[in-house]
């Protein structure tokens, strides 16, 4: 088999509701635009030198059927009124050569920024513990340059996408949100 490294990956959110909980994931990923493709879950890697590209150009070079890898977060409930919310958060080097990370991370109760924040900061602690930094947020984040700088020639950029979404009566609800690989 050859090697499958993205080039490209996109990102996208959604959310769902149904009375069950199958189909209501199902109008999550139609929300996203991601309901026509064959959907496998991987870890946690953004490959080196892959591109973050708009959903509408990612889209482009999808077919329906295709099998497409993902990194994904899902959370879901049943309970009127409450607060859900699925987010990936990413960590990008400024070397090229070196791969980043995606995080998945959904919670209960958590707002849009809050949880977009959880999500970057633990995309952010992984890489650099790859990169054997000690990872001290009070230390590291450049709230001014809005960077994280893991070490003097180190510079890593973060970002998030979260979806949020309140639980209603008799419904299932579903909050989704993905990072997108395209080889």
């Amino acid at each position: 088999m050859s090697e499958v490294i993205p080039t490209r990956v996109f990102l996208t959110k959604g959310k769902g509701q149904h009375k069950e909980k199958l189909a209501s994931f199902e109008q999550a990923l139609r929300e996203a635009a991601i309901a026509p493709f064959n959907l496998v879950k991987t870890s946690s890697i953004f490959p080196p030198r892959c591109k973050l590209c708009s959903k509408e150009e990612g889209l482009k070079l999808l077919k329906p059927g295709q099998i497409v890898f993902l990194v994904m977060s899902e959370c879901a409930t049943d309970e009127a009124h409450r607060l859900i919310q699925a987010s990936i958060g990413l960590a990008i080097p400024n070397a090229p050569d070196h791969y980043g990370y995606l995080s998945e991370h959904h919670s209960f109760g958590q707002n849009e920024k809050e949880a977009g924040q959880y999500a970057e900061d633990l995309a952010a602690y992984m890489l650099a513990t790859t990169l054997g930094v000690n990872f001290d947020t009070n230390q590291i984040w450049n709230e001014e340059k809005n960077i994280y700088r893991l070490a003097d020639n180190v510079v890593v950029r973060t970002r998030h996408i979260t979806q949020t979404a309140k639980g209603e009566k008799d419904l299932w609800t579903t909050a989704f949100a993905a990072a997108i690989f395209i080889s």
